[in-house]
């Protein structure tokens, strides 16, 4: 017998084990359902090899732990080059921002005492000047070159205090409104390096259980591929099939008990969805029973103690809160 057909056969054998197994009577006021988990996908949005995979499969995380870290040279040079271009532009806006350097200042206020003297020995030779000019001792030719040095002396005081003032300003306001429009672009570009390099190094976004592993170090692992499965105790919750004669006693909030094969204790959960939309049957592999009516999808959630004890795909029994069965877990 060929191997195609002897699987053939027996998924034909296990499929009416399955419905044989449906078609015994569910016992008074239980509602088949089962476990079922809403799990975080964990993915870079961009490429590369798996460097390092701390999680363990069937491990819990805490939220912010490492959870895997793509090859990321790249990446932290990229970040490293763009913080350079904001240093660098910041270096520039305050050189503008402040004028020239205290060097510079420096030398403007040696050169203008220098002036200062100059114009005050000229002072002093041009009264001298008018003094022997009056007297007939100097031709009125010598009295015109001091009073011209004096005014010369006087100018170059006057423009040296000038440049001072002007030096002590900032540059104008134009240059300073580009400087300070190339940091913030500066700033921008080291934000989108270090989203980048964020990519690489991935943290887990929630606390859970590490469900699965998708890839392992070395692999490559393409951009949007999911590298980790997390399943976090909030999302874990019982789905059940209530008959349509019964749906409209069950509300969101309300109690149920459910029970596990192998733990006497019911857990506790707590309604919190039930569906609008009428199926003619619960999945076969789930029911006790197989039933020709309407049945309504209700979902119920767990606290997270017992949420982690739960395994999705686990099948269970539901009953309403209040009916008899054991002590429910908290």
């Amino acid at each position: 017998m060929r191997r195609k057909d002897r699987c053939a056969i027996v998924l034909a054998a296990l499929a009416a084990a399955l419905v044989l197994a449906g078609c015994g009577e569910a016992p008074s006021g239980v509602l088949p359902g089962y476990v079922e988990g809403e799990f975080v996908y964990v993915a870079s949005k961009l490429g590369g090899r798996l460097d390092a995979l701390p999680a363990v499969k069937g491990s819990r995380i805490v939220a912010g732990e490492p959870l895997f870290v793509l090859e990321h040279d790249y990446e932290q040079k990229a970040l490293d080059m763009a913080q350079a271009d904001l240093d660098q532009a910041e270096n520039t806006l305050r050189d503008k921002e402040k004028g020239l350097r205290a060097e510079e200042i420096d030398q403007l206020v040696a050169s203008l005492n220098r002036a200062r003297v100059i114009k005050s020995l000229a002072e002093i030779e041009h009264s001298r000047r008018e003094d022997l000019y009056a007297s007939g001792s100097v031709s009125k030719e010598e009295l015109d070159k001091a009073r011209t040095e004096h005014e010369s002396s006087q100018a170059w005081v006057r423009e040296l205090e000038a440049k001072l003032a002007t030096g002590k300003l900032p540059q104008r306001i134009d240059q300073i409104m580009a400087a300070r429009a190339a940091v913030e672009a500066a700033r921008a570009g080291v934000a989108q390096a270090q989203w980048n390099l964020d990519q690489k190094v991935q943290a887990a976004p929630v606390s859970g259980l590490v469900f699965d592993i998708l890839h392992y170090v070395g692999e490559w692992v393409a951009a949007s591929s999911p590298v980790a499965v997390l399943l976090p105790p909030e999302n874990v919750k019982v789905r059940f099939f209530v008959p349509e004669a019964l749906v409209a006693s069950i509300s969101p909030g309300q109690r149920v008990l459910v029970a596990r094969d192998g733990i006497p204790e019911p857990a506790g959960a707590v309604v919190d969805y039930v569906s609008t939309q009428a199926e003619y049957a619960p999945p076969v592999i789930f029911s006790q029973g197989f039933r020709e009516k309407l049945v309504f999808l209700v979902e119920a959630r767990f606290s997270p103690e017992v949420a982690r004890t739960m395994h999705p795909g686990q099948p269970v029994d539901v009953r309403l809160a209040g009916a008899s069965q054991g002590k429910p877990q908290p």
